[in-house]
Protein backbone atom coordinates (compact mmCIF):
# COMPACT_ATOMS: atom_id res chain seq x y z
CA UNK A 1 0.00 0.00 0.00
CA UNK A 2 1.37 3.42 -0.94
CA UNK A 3 2.50 5.79 1.79
CA UNK A 4 2.98 9.55 1.83
CA UNK A 5 4.65 11.90 4.30
CA UNK A 6 2.11 13.99 6.18
CA UNK A 7 3.01 17.65 5.72
CA UNK A 8 5.76 18.86 8.04
CA UNK A 9 5.62 15.75 10.26
CA UNK A 10 7.56 12.50 10.42
CA UNK A 11 4.39 10.45 9.86
CA UNK A 12 4.35 8.22 6.78
CA UNK A 13 0.64 7.52 6.22
CA UNK A 14 -0.81 4.95 3.88
CA UNK A 15 -2.82 6.80 1.26
CA UNK A 16 -5.91 5.02 2.55
CA UNK A 17 -6.88 5.65 6.18
CA UNK A 18 -9.71 3.94 8.05
CA UNK A 19 -12.54 6.26 9.09
CA UNK A 20 -14.71 5.35 12.09
CA UNK A 21 -17.65 7.76 11.95
CA UNK A 22 -20.13 5.04 10.97
CA UNK A 23 -19.00 2.31 13.37
CA UNK A 24 -19.76 4.50 16.39
CA UNK A 25 -23.36 3.33 16.25
CA UNK A 26 -26.51 5.35 16.98
CA UNK A 27 -26.30 9.02 17.94
CA UNK A 28 -27.69 12.22 16.45
CA UNK A 29 -25.51 11.90 13.33
CA UNK A 30 -25.25 8.13 13.33
CA UNK A 31 -25.64 5.67 10.47
CA UNK A 32 -28.22 3.39 12.06
CA UNK A 33 -27.58 0.20 14.08
CA UNK A 34 -24.02 -1.15 14.06
CA UNK A 35 -22.71 -4.56 15.09
CA UNK A 36 -19.76 -3.97 17.43
CA UNK A 37 -18.09 -7.26 16.56
CA UNK A 38 -18.24 -6.38 12.85
CA UNK A 39 -16.81 -2.97 13.66
CA UNK A 40 -13.82 -4.42 15.52
CA UNK A 41 -13.24 -6.97 12.75
CA UNK A 42 -13.29 -4.14 10.21
CA UNK A 43 -10.53 -2.35 12.10
CA UNK A 44 -8.44 -5.51 12.36
CA UNK A 45 -8.98 -6.34 8.68
CA UNK A 46 -7.87 -2.86 7.66
CA UNK A 47 -4.62 -3.34 9.57
CA UNK A 48 -4.11 -6.77 7.99
CA UNK A 49 -4.47 -5.19 4.56
CA UNK A 50 -1.73 -2.69 5.35
CA UNK A 51 -3.72 0.40 6.37
CA UNK A 52 -1.47 2.06 8.96
CA UNK A 53 -3.68 4.76 10.42
CA UNK A 54 -7.15 5.23 11.87
CA UNK A 55 -9.16 8.45 12.00
CA UNK A 56 -11.78 8.94 14.69
CA UNK A 57 -13.38 11.55 16.98
CA UNK A 58 -14.91 11.54 20.47
CA UNK A 59 -18.25 12.60 18.99
CA UNK A 60 -18.52 9.48 16.79
CA UNK A 61 -21.05 7.43 18.69
CA UNK A 62 -20.39 9.68 21.67
CA UNK A 63 -17.10 7.98 22.52
CA UNK A 64 -18.07 4.51 21.30
CA UNK A 65 -15.94 4.56 18.14
CA UNK A 66 -12.85 5.30 20.23
CA UNK A 67 -13.79 2.50 22.62
CA UNK A 68 -14.04 0.05 19.71
CA UNK A 69 -10.61 1.14 18.49
CA UNK A 70 -9.30 0.41 21.97
CA UNK A 71 -10.80 -3.11 21.84
CA UNK A 72 -9.27 -3.74 18.42
CA UNK A 73 -5.83 -2.54 19.47
CA UNK A 74 -5.81 -5.09 22.29
CA UNK A 75 -6.20 -7.83 19.68
CA UNK A 76 -3.25 -6.90 17.47
CA UNK A 77 0.48 -6.39 17.85
CA UNK A 78 0.51 -3.83 15.07
CA UNK A 79 0.21 -0.29 16.38
CA UNK A 80 -1.29 2.05 13.77
CA UNK A 81 -1.08 5.80 13.83
CA UNK A 82 -4.12 7.23 15.62
CA UNK A 83 -5.77 10.47 14.55
CA UNK A 84 -8.62 11.84 16.61
CA UNK A 85 -10.23 15.22 17.18
CA UNK A 86 -11.40 17.71 19.78
CA UNK A 87 -13.91 20.49 20.23
CA UNK A 88 -17.10 18.56 19.44
CA UNK A 89 -18.85 16.38 22.01
CA UNK A 90 -22.21 14.79 22.91
CA UNK A 91 -24.66 15.35 25.72
CA UNK A 92 -26.16 12.52 27.78
CA UNK A 93 -28.94 12.06 25.21
CA UNK A 94 -26.42 11.43 22.41
CA UNK A 95 -27.13 14.79 20.86
CA UNK A 96 -24.29 16.82 19.42
CA UNK A 97 -23.27 19.66 21.72
CA UNK A 98 -22.23 22.99 20.35
CA UNK A 99 -18.51 23.11 19.61
CA UNK A 100 -16.44 23.98 22.67
CA UNK A 101 -12.83 25.15 22.34
CA UNK A 102 -12.25 26.19 25.94
CA UNK A 103 -8.92 25.04 27.41
CA UNK A 104 -10.32 22.80 30.13
CA UNK A 105 -12.72 21.13 27.73
CA UNK A 106 -9.98 20.22 25.24
CA UNK A 107 -7.62 18.98 27.95
CA UNK A 108 -10.42 16.82 29.35
CA UNK A 109 -11.35 15.49 25.91
CA UNK A 110 -7.76 14.58 25.14
CA UNK A 111 -7.35 12.59 28.35
CA UNK A 112 -10.66 10.79 27.77
CA UNK A 113 -9.67 9.87 24.20
CA UNK A 114 -6.36 8.43 25.39
CA UNK A 115 -8.15 6.38 28.04
CA UNK A 116 -10.88 5.08 25.72
CA UNK A 117 -8.35 3.87 23.16
CA UNK A 118 -5.84 2.63 25.72
CA UNK A 119 -2.94 4.52 24.19
CA UNK A 120 -0.23 6.77 25.62
CA UNK A 121 -0.08 9.29 22.80
CA UNK A 122 -2.24 10.54 19.92
CA UNK A 123 -0.29 10.82 16.68
CA UNK A 124 -2.50 13.49 15.10
CA UNK A 125 -4.91 15.63 17.13
CA UNK A 126 -7.30 17.72 15.04
CA UNK A 127 -9.65 20.60 15.79
CA UNK A 128 -12.88 19.12 14.45
CA UNK A 129 -14.62 22.38 13.51
CA UNK A 130 -13.49 26.03 13.62
CA UNK A 131 -16.42 26.88 15.88
CA UNK A 132 -16.86 29.14 17.70
CA UNK A 133 -14.65 31.05 15.32
CA UNK A 134 -13.62 33.56 18.01
CA UNK A 135 -12.13 30.73 20.10
CA UNK A 136 -9.97 28.93 17.56
CA UNK A 137 -6.76 30.57 18.78
CA UNK A 138 -7.52 29.51 22.36
CA UNK A 139 -8.29 25.99 21.22
CA UNK A 140 -5.11 25.80 19.12
CA UNK A 141 -2.97 27.02 22.01
CA UNK A 142 -4.46 24.28 24.18
CA UNK A 143 -3.77 21.65 21.53
CA UNK A 144 -0.16 22.86 21.41
CA UNK A 145 -0.12 22.44 25.18
CA UNK A 146 -1.16 18.81 24.67
CA UNK A 147 1.92 18.40 22.48
CA UNK A 148 4.11 19.90 25.22
CA UNK A 149 2.60 17.50 27.75
CA UNK A 150 3.50 14.55 25.51
CA UNK A 151 -0.12 13.51 25.03
CA UNK A 152 -0.04 14.38 21.33
CA UNK A 153 2.63 14.24 18.60
CA UNK A 154 1.20 16.58 15.95
CA UNK A 155 -1.84 18.83 15.62
CA UNK A 156 -4.02 19.62 12.63
CA UNK A 157 -7.34 21.15 11.66
CA UNK A 158 -10.55 19.99 10.02
CA UNK A 159 -13.09 21.96 7.97
CA UNK A 160 -10.95 25.14 8.13
CA UNK A 161 -10.67 28.00 5.66
CA UNK A 162 -7.39 29.54 4.52
CA UNK A 163 -8.10 32.65 6.60
CA UNK A 164 -8.59 30.57 9.72
CA UNK A 165 -5.38 28.61 9.16
CA UNK A 166 -3.52 31.89 8.68
CA UNK A 167 -4.59 32.91 12.19
CA UNK A 168 -3.11 29.75 13.72
CA UNK A 169 0.17 29.14 11.94
CA UNK A 170 2.12 31.61 14.09
CA UNK A 171 1.07 29.82 17.28
CA UNK A 172 2.10 26.28 16.31
CA UNK A 173 2.78 24.52 12.98
CA UNK A 174 -0.30 23.05 11.27
CA UNK A 175 0.43 19.42 10.40
CA UNK A 176 -2.69 18.76 8.37
CA UNK A 177 -6.05 19.84 7.06
CA UNK A 178 -8.98 17.42 6.91
CA UNK A 179 -11.49 18.74 4.34
CA UNK A 180 -14.44 17.06 2.62
CA UNK A 181 -13.34 16.14 -0.90
CA UNK A 182 -14.93 13.91 -3.50
CA UNK A 183 -16.16 13.88 -7.09
CA UNK A 184 -19.37 15.42 -5.76
CA UNK A 185 -17.76 17.96 -3.41
CA UNK A 186 -14.92 19.79 -5.17
CA UNK A 187 -14.74 23.09 -3.29
CA UNK A 188 -11.42 22.05 -1.75
CA UNK A 189 -9.84 22.33 -5.20
CA UNK A 190 -10.51 26.03 -5.51
CA UNK A 191 -7.75 27.32 -3.22
CA UNK A 192 -7.26 25.04 -0.22
CA UNK A 193 -5.14 22.37 -1.92
CA UNK A 194 -2.74 24.93 -3.36
CA UNK A 195 -2.44 26.70 -0.01
CA UNK A 196 -1.65 23.44 1.79
CA UNK A 197 1.00 22.53 -0.78
CA UNK A 198 2.64 25.96 -0.42
CA UNK A 199 2.73 25.71 3.38
CA UNK A 200 3.67 22.02 3.65
CA UNK A 201 0.35 21.09 5.27
CA UNK A 202 -0.79 17.52 4.73
CA UNK A 203 -4.28 16.92 3.33
CA UNK A 204 -6.36 13.98 4.57
CA UNK A 205 -9.61 14.05 2.61
CA UNK A 206 -12.78 12.81 4.26
CA UNK A 207 -15.96 11.49 2.61
CA UNK A 208 -14.29 10.57 -0.71
CA UNK A 209 -17.33 8.37 -1.33
CA UNK A 210 -19.80 11.12 -0.39
CA UNK A 211 -21.22 9.04 2.47
CA UNK A 212 -21.75 6.03 0.23
CA UNK A 213 -23.28 7.74 -2.80
CA UNK A 214 -20.26 6.95 -4.97
CA UNK A 215 -20.16 3.24 -4.13
CA UNK A 216 -22.67 2.42 -6.84
CA UNK A 217 -24.93 0.66 -4.35
CA UNK A 218 -27.54 3.38 -3.97
CA UNK A 219 -30.89 3.56 -5.70
CA UNK A 220 -34.30 4.93 -4.76
CA UNK A 221 -35.24 1.43 -3.56
CA UNK A 222 -32.04 1.06 -1.53
CA UNK A 223 -32.66 4.43 0.10
CA UNK A 224 -36.05 3.23 1.32
CA UNK A 225 -34.35 0.44 3.28
CA UNK A 226 -32.01 2.73 5.22
CA UNK A 227 -32.89 2.84 8.96
CA UNK A 228 -34.87 5.83 10.18
CA UNK A 229 -32.04 6.85 12.52
CA UNK A 230 -29.49 7.03 9.70
CA UNK A 231 -28.56 10.73 9.42
CA UNK A 232 -28.52 10.46 5.62
CA UNK A 233 -32.31 10.32 5.65
CA UNK A 234 -32.28 14.07 6.36
CA UNK A 235 -29.31 15.04 4.22
CA UNK A 236 -29.93 17.21 1.10
CA UNK A 237 -27.67 14.96 -0.98
CA UNK A 238 -29.98 12.02 -0.35
CA UNK A 239 -33.21 13.88 -1.15
CA UNK A 240 -34.54 15.36 -4.36
CA UNK A 241 -33.55 16.94 -6.62
CA UNK A 242 -29.90 16.23 -5.79
CA UNK A 243 -30.30 12.51 -5.17
CA UNK A 244 -31.45 11.69 -8.71
CA UNK A 245 -28.72 13.86 -10.23
CA UNK A 246 -26.07 12.05 -8.21
CA UNK A 247 -27.48 8.62 -9.05
CA UNK A 248 -27.29 9.49 -12.75
CA UNK A 249 -23.65 10.51 -12.40
CA UNK A 250 -22.76 7.25 -10.67
CA UNK A 251 -24.48 5.22 -13.40
CA UNK A 252 -22.27 6.97 -15.96
CA UNK A 253 -19.17 6.30 -13.84
CA UNK A 254 -19.84 2.56 -13.65
CA UNK A 255 -18.69 1.73 -17.23
CA UNK A 256 -15.44 3.66 -16.66
CA UNK A 257 -14.76 1.68 -13.49
CA UNK A 258 -15.75 -1.60 -15.16
CA UNK A 259 -13.40 -1.30 -18.12
CA UNK A 260 -10.55 -0.82 -15.66
CA UNK A 261 -11.60 -3.87 -13.67
CA UNK A 262 -12.55 -1.63 -10.75
CA UNK A 263 -15.63 -0.79 -8.71
CA UNK A 264 -17.19 2.70 -8.63
CA UNK A 265 -15.92 3.12 -5.06
CA UNK A 266 -12.34 2.35 -6.08
CA UNK A 267 -12.63 4.78 -9.00
CA UNK A 268 -13.95 7.55 -6.73
CA UNK A 269 -11.15 7.10 -4.19
CA UNK A 270 -8.46 6.97 -6.88
CA UNK A 271 -9.87 10.19 -8.32
CA UNK A 272 -9.33 11.94 -4.96
CA UNK A 273 -5.83 10.47 -4.63
CA UNK A 274 -4.84 11.68 -8.11
CA UNK A 275 -4.09 15.11 -6.64
CA UNK A 276 -0.47 15.32 -5.44
CA UNK A 277 -1.52 17.63 -2.59
CA UNK A 278 -3.65 14.86 -1.05
CA UNK A 279 -1.72 12.78 1.47
CA UNK A 280 -4.51 10.26 2.02
CA UNK A 281 -8.23 9.58 1.73
CA UNK A 282 -10.25 8.49 4.76
CA UNK A 283 -12.64 5.64 3.98
CA UNK A 284 -15.15 4.19 6.40
CA UNK A 285 -15.94 0.51 6.84
CA UNK A 286 -18.79 -1.03 8.79
CA UNK A 287 -17.79 -4.58 7.89
CA UNK A 288 -14.53 -6.17 6.69
CA UNK A 289 -15.66 -6.62 3.09
CA UNK A 290 -15.96 -2.85 2.68
CA UNK A 291 -12.35 -2.08 3.55
CA UNK A 292 -11.26 -5.08 1.48
CA UNK A 293 -12.82 -3.35 -1.51
CA UNK A 294 -11.71 0.23 -0.88
CA UNK A 295 -8.14 -0.61 0.15
CA UNK A 296 -7.59 -1.78 -3.44
CA UNK A 297 -7.77 1.87 -4.56
CA UNK A 298 -4.38 2.58 -2.99
CA UNK A 299 -2.43 1.57 -6.09
CA UNK A 300 -4.99 2.43 -8.78
CA UNK A 301 -4.07 5.33 -11.06
CA UNK A 302 -6.67 6.66 -13.50
CA UNK A 303 -5.35 7.13 -17.03
CA UNK A 304 -5.56 10.52 -18.73
CA UNK A 305 -8.35 9.56 -21.15
CA UNK A 306 -10.60 8.27 -18.38
CA UNK A 307 -9.77 11.24 -16.20
CA UNK A 308 -10.82 13.61 -18.99
CA UNK A 309 -14.11 11.75 -19.41
CA UNK A 310 -14.77 11.77 -15.67
CA UNK A 311 -14.11 15.48 -15.32
CA UNK A 312 -16.39 16.31 -18.24
CA UNK A 313 -19.09 14.22 -16.59
CA UNK A 314 -18.60 16.03 -13.29
CA UNK A 315 -18.80 19.43 -14.99
CA UNK A 316 -22.18 18.50 -16.48
CA UNK A 317 -23.29 17.31 -13.05
CA UNK A 318 -22.28 20.65 -11.54
CA UNK A 319 -24.31 22.50 -14.18
CA UNK A 320 -27.36 20.33 -13.43
CA UNK A 321 -27.06 21.03 -9.72
CA UNK A 322 -26.81 24.79 -10.27
CA UNK A 323 -29.86 24.68 -12.52
CA UNK A 324 -31.84 22.67 -9.98
CA UNK A 325 -30.87 25.02 -7.18
CA UNK A 326 -31.99 28.06 -9.18
CA UNK A 327 -35.35 26.43 -9.83
CA UNK A 328 -35.83 25.83 -6.12
CA UNK A 329 -35.08 29.43 -5.09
Amino acid sequence: MKTNKLGNTDLQLTNIGLGTWAIGGPWEYGWGPQDDSQAVQSILRALELGVNWIDTAPVYGCGHAEELIGKALKQTRFKPYIATKCGTDCDKNKKKLGNILAREHILSQCKKSLKRMGIDQIDLYQMHWPQPDKDIEQGWETMAECVEKGWVRHIGVSNFSIEQMERLKGIHPIASLQPPYSMLARETEWQLLEYCAQHNIGVVAYSPLKRGLLTGKFSHEYMQKIPADDHRKKSPEFTEPLFSIYLDVVEKLKPIASRNGRTPAQLAIAWVLRRPEVTAAIVGARKPSQIEETAEASNFEINSEDLHEINELLERCHEQIQKAQKQNI
